[in-house]
C-alpha cells in the first residue's frame, strides 16, 4: 500500500475523531462532561484534532506529487 493512502486514511480518521470531541463538547453542556472529559477539554481536543488532519491532508499531497514524481520507489521511507 502507498503511503499516500496511509496519510489519507489516517487524516480520515483523526478527522472523524476531532468531529466527535466537537460534538461531545456541544452534548456536554455548560457544566457537564461527555466520556468523563469537561467542555474545556473536548474543545481543545477538538481543535488539536482537526489541526492534525489538515497537516495530514497536505502531507497526503506531497505524498501523491513525490509517488508520481519518483514512480516505483520511495524516496522518503
Amino acid at each position: 500500500m502507498k503511503l499516500s493512502k496511509v496519510a489519507h486514511l489516517m487524516s480520515i480518521v483523526i478527522g472523524i475523531a476531532g468531529a466527535v470531541c466537537l460534538i461531545g463538547a456541544w452534548a456536554a453542556g455548560d457544566n457537564g462532561t461527555f466520556f468523563g472529559f469537561s467542555r474545556a477539554h473536548l474543545y481543545n481536543d477538538a481543535i488539536v484534532l482537526e489541526l492534525i488532519t489538515i497537516a495530514m491532508a497536505v502531507c497526503t499531497l506531497v505524498r501523491m506529487q513525490m509517488e508520481r514524481d519518483h514512480p516505483g520507489s520511495s524516496p522518503i521511507v
